[in-house]
């Protein structure tokens, strides 16, 4: 009989079933009633099927597996607790053990400090300046990262006898350094023979191994000296090399000043860990402007100039990247202090640099106030590198158009007197680069980067290969529509900065001239020849430029072009007063006059000059001044020989009066005048 037909209460399998289930349920609780289980399972089996005995003894025993992994999954965890615990313990006690090991040393230490002269280390984090305390004994005190060394340092630089210092009877003491290659810096001065030392004296071991010397605490009982700090000592190294911190309060000095007291100690240890590892690479920071990277403001940037020894090649490396790479160079430097594998594939040596990167050989400004006045720039510039030195000219051309591209001439006459005149007109202007002349000869793929206002992007010309004469044949049209107050004082004001970059060729010669010899060498080489290029007072890379220079040949062109406006206003009102004279008019009345000072071409006024005219009368437009007779041309023939010649006698008597504060009455000659221009009644000008 099917029984799954029917409801739950009139099943009895299942009733038994449910039964059975919860007394089984029951027993698995208490594992100990296994055997009653076992007796349940023998009464109860003849009322249940087989297949359904069958799944209810596996159920019993996947339950009971389940609980058997729970439960030694709970003794697991428990015992992972308790040996945390008890790891827990054991590490605070031992923490505990070294703290007071570290007090009774420190306590040791400081009863020293009272009797002996020492040393005590200085660290970028106050924090943990004064942490490192060596005290030195009397007689000879042996520096060094050798086994028996007395005061043992690690580092680069660091030689196995890199110093000693000497404490004397009278407690006098005394430096000198271990080996000649010791690099050794008293106060910022370089140590050469013995020296003594004096309470507070700043000491570098090497290039990272800072220390300051202090006599014992009962000698200088009762005197007051200041605290040495690092920012201090590195500082006073940085003026000693010939590098002068800014001492005004300005937020952008203070961030650079901070810029190079990151970046300077990091110098001398990359240039140590090269020497060490002979990577033939020498390093050496910069100062470059924001003008110089091809920002139009912003403050002096941090760069590192990376060298390679081997092809003369250089890098400019932003403080940020060579900060980056400098961890993988202590990494390395470590790595081969425990004689490990040190050396790392090119593709990640943070001391070479791809060849084929692009580097920055000059920039030019290229200022735009003739843009505001709507007059052309075309300029011959010199391209300066970050040491304002010139490595080549710049061929350049700004100038204004229309909106279809078509430059402005002369004609056009779109000079403006004022550049408040633009606002709320639309300006179009074109930017040629033509080409650069005399780039270096190591430099090749050149090529030139400029933004314009608000780009975000550059604007990029061709690239030119083996040559250092590229012509690019570059034009961009630009437009401001309309001018604003704000691209007004960019016009006014601001200016282009075009960047040329290159790669660089490796230098043959240099390669053949390193083979055999040490990065050490190599550096102190080009240290000494750099002195000497000071001393002589050479500059490699050619003569000086005024950094003002490109805003003074601005500032020339427009008084050219002012000055131009002004003498045509001359000539026009010569024109003018040589007409009137002409026509025998004793008065020029003053619109006229002021119409003409504003006239903005050559037709607007030989419109004006007309006027003057009889009617029927037209003046010829040639440009040369005074203005003759024969400019005049009469439709009427019927002038009469005797009038000539008595108006020429009039011309050249009232060319040859010269008495200003006569004044005249007026002429009846100026009938001819024609009645109907919109002039006649008004205010006038008087010919003297």
């Amino acid at each position: 009989m099917d029984w799954s037909a029917y409801s739950p209460e009139l099943n009895p399998i299942e009733h038994e079933w449910d039964t059975l289930g919860r007394r089984i349920a029951a027993c698995l609780h208490h594992p100990e009633n296994t055997q009653q289980l076992k007796q349940m399972l023998i009464e109860e089996w003849v009322l249940l099927p087989q297949e359904m005995l069958h799944q209810l003894v596996l159920k019993v025993v996947r339950r009971r597996s389940r609980w058997e992994e729970e439960m030694k999954a709970a003794m697991a965890e428990n015992e992972r607790e308790l040996q945390q615990i008890k790891q827990s313990y054991e590490e605070k006690l031992r923490q505990a053990r070294q703290a007071q090991k570290a007090d009774a040393e420190r306590a040791r230490l400081e009863e020293l400090k009272k009797q002996h002269p020492h040393l005590s280390n200085l660290n970028f984090d106050p924090q943990l300046s004064g942490k490192i305390l060596h005290i030195l004994k009397k007689g000879a005190n042996r520096i060094g990262k050798e086994d028996n060394a007395d005061i043992l340092l690690l580092g680069p630089s660091i030689q196995e006898n890199h110093a000693i210092i000497h404490v004397q009877e009278l407690d006098q003491v005394i430096i000198e350094k271990g080996c000649p290659e010791a690099r050794i810096l008293l106060n910022g001065e370089p140590v050469t023979s013995q020296s003594v030392l004096s309470h507070n004296d700043r000491i570098m071991f090497g290039s990272t191994q800072l220390y300051v010397y202090q006599e014992s605490e009962n000698t200088i009982r009762g005197r007051k000296y200041p605290e040495v700090t690092y920012e201090m000592a590195q500082e006073e190294i940085a003026a000693k090399a010939g590098i002068n911190f800014s001492e005004d309060n300005s937020r952008e000095s203070a961030l650079l000043n901070k810029d190079l007291l990151e970046v300077l100690p990091g110098v001398e240890v990359a240039n140590s860990i090269s020497e060490e590892l002979d990577k033939r690479v020498r390093f050496e920071i910069m100062l470059v402007s924001p003008q110089m990277i091809g920002k139009s403001t912003g403050r002096t940037e941090v760069y590192v100039k990376m060298k390679n020894l081997d092809t003369r090649q250089e890098y400019e490396w932003p403080k940020q990247k060579f900060l980056n790479r400098l961890y993988v160079m202590k990494e390395m430097y470590q790595n081969y202090e425990s004689e490990e594998d040190w050396d790392l594939p090119p593709e990640m040596d943070p001391f070479l640099e791809d060849p084929d990167t692009e580097v920055r050989i000059g920039t030019v400004q290229v200022y735009l106030q003739p843009l505001s006045f709507m007059v052309e720039l075309k300029e011959q510039l010199e391209i300066i590198n970050y040491k304002g030195a010139e490595v080549g000219i710049i061929n350049v051309e700004v100038c204004p158009c229309s909106d279809d591209g078509k430059e402005y001439t002369e004609q056009d006459d779109q000079f403006v007197e004022s550049p408040n005149e633009l606002i709320g007109r639309n300006v179009h202007f074109i930017v040629r680069i033509n080409g650069c002349r005399g780039i270096p000869s190591r430099f090749t793929d050149v090529n030139c980067k400029y933004r314009v206002y608000l780009d975000e992007s550059d604007t990029v010309t061709e690239t030119v290969s083996d040559t250092s004469n590229p012509d690019f044949h570059h034009q961009k049209m630009f437009s401001f529509t309309p001018v604003t107050r704000q691209v007004l004082s960019y016009l006014k004001d601001g200016f282009i900065v075009i960047q040329v970059w290159g790669k660089q060729k490796p230098r043959k010669s240099a390669m053949a001239k390193a083979k055999g010899r040490s990065t050490k060498q190599m550096i102190q080489e080009d240290l000494l020849n750099q002195t000497s290029r000071l001393m002589n007072g050479f500059r490699i890379n050619g003569r000086n430029v005024d950094p003002n220079k490109q805003s003074m040949i601005v500032e020339l062109l427009l008084m050219k072009k002012q000055q131009q406006r002004h003498q045509q206003r001359l000539e026009n009102i010569g024109h003018l007063v040589d007409i009137a004279e002409k026509q025998k008019m004793r008065d020029i009345p003053l619109p006229m006059v002021k119409e003409l000072l504003f006239a903005n071409s050559n037709d607007a006024a030989f419109k004006v000059f007309n006027k003057l005219l009889p009617k029927g009368s037209v003046l010829a437009k040639t440009p040369r001044t005074p203005i003759d007779e024969d400019e005049i041309e009469e439709d009427s023939e019927e002038e009469d020989e005797d009038d000539e010649d008595e108006e020429d006698d009039e011309e050249e008597g009232s060319r040859q009066r010269r008495r200003p504060r006569r004044r005249r009455r007026r002429s009846d000659d100026s009938e001819d005048y024609d009645d109907s221009n919109s002039y006649k009644g008004s205010t006038t000008c008087t010919i003297l």
